[in-house]
């Protein structure tokens, strides 16, 4: 039996409700339709089928370069280069491409340089590499600052940054860094950094007051010359590599992450989203600063930089996503920290695998939300039967985010596969084209299938009634996970 809150409000998505409770208990349908209706509005991902009967054909991207918007001709040359890396395989790109331009026509960044940040131990050391040679100033916004570990180390060297004459904005989730004491925050600001609380929790710290918004991008830009993002936050339990067992946070295992680091033109996009998200909370006047310096090319990578809010008419990395896996022709390939699908996604993950696409998902074994892995788990009988394969990563919590599809189109990012990243947060993902990067996803990827356990369609049918409840009500709050 379903709960339709629908016909409650309009927006809402259906919610499944197990029998035996909806019938025993009656005000449990009065109970969470009241829930939705008052922490989010009941807000609702895009009809994509609708969405593509506007799509006409025939357009391309604009592409950006290091002196502005391209000329049609050079253009037409870059998109040429990635489409003939497609090795006549596939034609993801040229479907992709002029189905997202009638969508959602975001441009191309070209010129940029990229590199692949596995884990919480390499990213820091680049971040610190990259804090300490800035010149001019240093953006950061993150949804978790721990104070503790890195987060101390990071802090004292943005205090000595900020000595030195060089701006330091920081922007974090008052959610995601609650357990964070306001006197290290205090601290920050007492030398001069610019701090900003992102929707405070207590709503007499802030103008703004939504529990459900949250701001859960990572983006750091140095000297608006040196971006990066990804999954990875500020904290103590990214202190050492994957492949080292610590035991932090209350969860036994090391933290599996990605982050990609951007030199070029599209460095410019993460310098407007911080200061897009600086600007809608009404933060502090910023000091004068060479916040968009001239960028030359720093190499041959093409990137799309999206970011999401709530208040998007259209999710842009939702759709992206979306049209990748539809148009895709020979293998998606996602790793997911937090899986809790919309039908849309799933039966575009099952059409593909229908159609002959090598399917698999590397998912967590271990999770530091249980909620989450048990509604994500409540997916897996159906894309087995589609021909799915599913892995669940075992030795450690994965917590990166990352897909490639076709080995030509691949993104990492912030957004989880989940309602709440396409729904009720704050996100940031960079999508990278072509072979070379994408390759290197694959790498990755295939190593975390071999640290992960295979999911047999015939064993985990079997597995027993207790599971399966567990399953069933942790999906009765996807919405909100």
């Amino acid at each position: 039996m379903r709960m339709n809150i629908a016909r409650v409000y309009p927006n809402c998505i259906e919610m499944p409700i197990p029998m035996a409770l909806s019938e025993k208990f009656g005000f449990f349908r009065f109970f969470f339709a009241a829930l939705l209706l008052l922490l989010s509005a009941c807000a609702s991902l895009p009809d994509i089928g609708t969405l593509g009967q506007n799509h006409s054909g025939r357009r391309k991207p604009a592409v950006i370069g290091q002196h502005g918007v391209l000329s049609p001709q050079r253009s037409a040359e870059i998109l040429q280069r990635l489409q003939r890396q497609q090795d006549g395989k596939t034609d993801l790109l040229n479907l992709h491409f002029e189905f997202m331009q009638a969508i959602d026509p975001k441009p191309l960044w070209a010129g940029n340089a990229v590199r692949l940040l596995v884990d919480g131990s390499a990213t820091y050391r680049a971040m610190l590499d990259a804090i300490r040679a800035a010149r001019n100033h240093v953006n950061l916004e993150t949804y978790i600052f721990d104070e503790e570990g890195f987060g101390e180390r990071l802090g004292k060297l943005l205090m000595e940054k900020q000595s030195q004459g060089v701006q330091v904005n920081l922007m974090y989730d008052s959610v995601g860094s609650l357990s964070t004491r306001p006197e290290f925050f205090q601290q920050l600001r007492e030398t001069g950094i610019n701090v900003c609380e992102f929707n405070p929790v207590n709503p007499l710290r802030g103008r703004f007051f939504s529990l459900n918004h949250r701001d859960h991008r990572k983006i750091l830009v140095v000297d608006g010359r040196l971006g990066y993002t990804g999954g990875i936050n500020i904290s103590s339990v990214y202190s050492g590599s994957s492949s080292i067992r610590t035991k932090r946070s209350g969860v036994p295992h090391p933290w599996r992450d990605t982050q990609i680091e951007v030199r070029g033109p599209a460095v410019k996009e993460f310098q407007r989203l911080f200061f897009e998200s600086w600007r809608r909370q009404e933060c502090a006047t910023l000091s004068q600063k060479n916040y968009f310096p001239v960028l030359h090319r720093q190499g041959d990578t093409v990137l799309r930089i999206l970011g999401s809010s709530p208040n998007d008419d259209i999710n842009p990395i939702y759709v992206e996503l979306l049209s990748a896996i539809m148009h895709a022709e020979r293998s998606i390939h996602l790793t997911a920290a937090y899986f809790v699908p919309d039908q849309q996604t799933v039966e575009a993950l099952k059409d593909a695998a229908r159609r002959g696409v090598d399917v698999q998902l590397v998912l967590a074994g271990v999770s530091d939300v249980w909620i989450a892995l048990q509604a994500g788990r409540s997916y897996y009988d159906e894309l087995l039967d589609a021909g799915i394969r599913i892995y669940e990563r075992k030795g450690a919590l994965l917590h990166s985010k990352t897909a490639v599809i076709d080995g030509v189109w691949s993104t990492v990012g912030s957004s989880n596969i989940d309602f709440r990243s396409f729904l009720h947060n704050d996100e940031v993902n960079a999508v990278v084209l072509g072979k070379d990067f994408s390759m290197q996803i694959e790498q990755l990827f295939a190593a975390d299938v071999a640290a992960s356990v295979s999911i047999d369609s015939a064993t985990w049918g079997k597995r027993g009634i207790g599971a399966r409840l567990r399953e069933s009500l942790a999906r009765m709050w996807a919405y909100f996970l």
